[in-house]
């Protein structure tokens, strides 16, 4: 699947549709997130399944500041509607992947009970 655009009138109906969403918050200005766009297209073609959704910062101001993005790029994944992985900076594709695959085996149910136990 190409990547699509996020914005905050498809941001929840995204997340709350799709059982993976991975999100790159990037800005046209900047020069690391024109260096890891073309490996987070890439790898979005690898995973067909997945929803891969981009964020521009400077146009979605709104969201950027709900999720505190203060570095872009930033690299966002939710999984049934839970953040699991939020960090500044661009991956090289081989880890990017790796992440990806770590973020396929997590056991939510174990990731639910945790976040229970912490409220």
């Amino acid at each position: 699947m190409a990547t699509v655009t996020l914005n905050k009138e498809n941001f929840e109906q995204t997340i709350n549709s799709n059982d993976v969403i991975i999100i790159d918050f990037w800005a046209s200005w900047c020069g690391p997130c024109k260096a890891f766009a073309p490996i987070f297209e890439k790898v979005s073609e690898r995973y067909p399944n997945l929803v891969f959704g981009k964020v521009e910062t400077d146009d979605q101001q709104e969201l950027a500041q709900a999720f505190q993005i203060r570095s872009i790029p930033t690299l966002m994944i939710f999984r049934e509607q839970i953040i699991i992985f939020s960090q500044p900076g661009m991956l090289p594709e081989p880890q990017f992947i790796e992440l990806i695959e770590k973020a396929l085996m997590l056991d939510m149910d174990q990731v639910r009970q945790e976040i229970a136990g912490k409220e």
